[in-house]
């Protein structure tokens, strides 16, 4: 099993900035894709950032077979510390792109979903 190069609080808090930014990023320059074909922009940015929630938790953990590594080795060999901290990275990654979707429906005062 892979270990950690990085310590824990750096990544935890880069995995939550991340999700945020691919949240806001994606759906801001999506928007102006819109305004470019003539469409309303802060409605397409509002239905952007729903889609775009998985691919920033996905963006935010660094790609899926890394954590399910992980995930597989805290399962199997009882390594409860590294099957905790990929919790917790990953709830961090749901927390960036939450707050990424959160900031986006105020921005275009749509209903939250």
């Amino acid at each position: 099993m892979m270990k950690m190069n990085e310590a824990f609080f750096p990544t935890f808090f880069n995995a939550y900035f991340i999700a945020l930014g691919v949240m806001i990023g994606g759906s801001i320059i999506g928007s102006l894709g819109a305004f470019l074909m003539n469409k309303p922009p802060l409605t397409e940015m509002y239905l952007l950032s729903n889609s775009l929630r998985i691919w920033a938790i996905i963006a935010a953990i660094g790609g899926t077979f890394d954590t399910v590594y992980r995930l597989e080795g805290g399962l199997l060999n009882g390594e409860t510390k590294d099957l905790f901290k990929q919790f917790l990275l990953i709830l961090s990654a749901f927390g960036g792109a939450q707050t990424g979707s959160l900031l986006i429906a105020w921005l275009t005062q749509e209903p939250t979903s």
